[in-house]
């Protein structure tokens, strides 16, 4: 009877670090949007998955040159005017191997759609979004920190 009991706080114990080491291999979850200029945490984004493609919305602003509740002035078409709280940010990014990439990704600051690729580092705890427009090598990158 003891026998059976170890194996099956073995079992558990597996089993609860595959479901932990599940949520981590994915950009699926909450996090902590860090500037990469200042190195201050920015804002509060949700990563969700719809049928196999990645989209952000963020949940809270941190930090603004523009308030508590800063909206998007130089942003195009529905977005223009509208709350950056709440606001779909990153659309259309499906897996590729290790990374995801193919979708798009706003900058409310200055209104501008980039090309954004993605990759986990640190066990699934932080995000590499990297933002160009023609070829990955250029742009810009922050490391978002996992909160969820």
């Amino acid at each position: 009877m003891k026998r059976l009991s170890q194996f099956a706080v073995a079992a558990c114990l597996l089993l609860g670090s595959a479901v932990a080491w599940a949520a981590n291999d994915t950009p699926v979850g909450t996090w902590r949007q860090i500037d990469d200029v200042t190195g201050k945490p920015k804002s509060i984004i949700q990563i969700t998955d719809d049928n196999g493609k990645l989209q952000a919305k963020v949940l809270q602003v941190l930090l603004s040159d523009d308030g508590p509740h800063p909206i998007c002035r130089k942003c195009d078409g529905e977005r223009k005017d509208q709350p950056i709280e709440g606001m779909v940010v990153m659309w259309n990014v499906s897996k590729d191997g290790d990374v995801w990439d193919g979708g798009k990704i706003l900058d409310p600051k200055n209104g501008k759609v980039y090309s954004v690729k993605l990759s986990l580092t640190d066990g699934g705890q932080k995000l590499d979004v990297h933002g160009y427009i023609g070829f990955s090598l250029l742009g810009r990158s922050q490391v978002w920190e996992r909160m969820q």
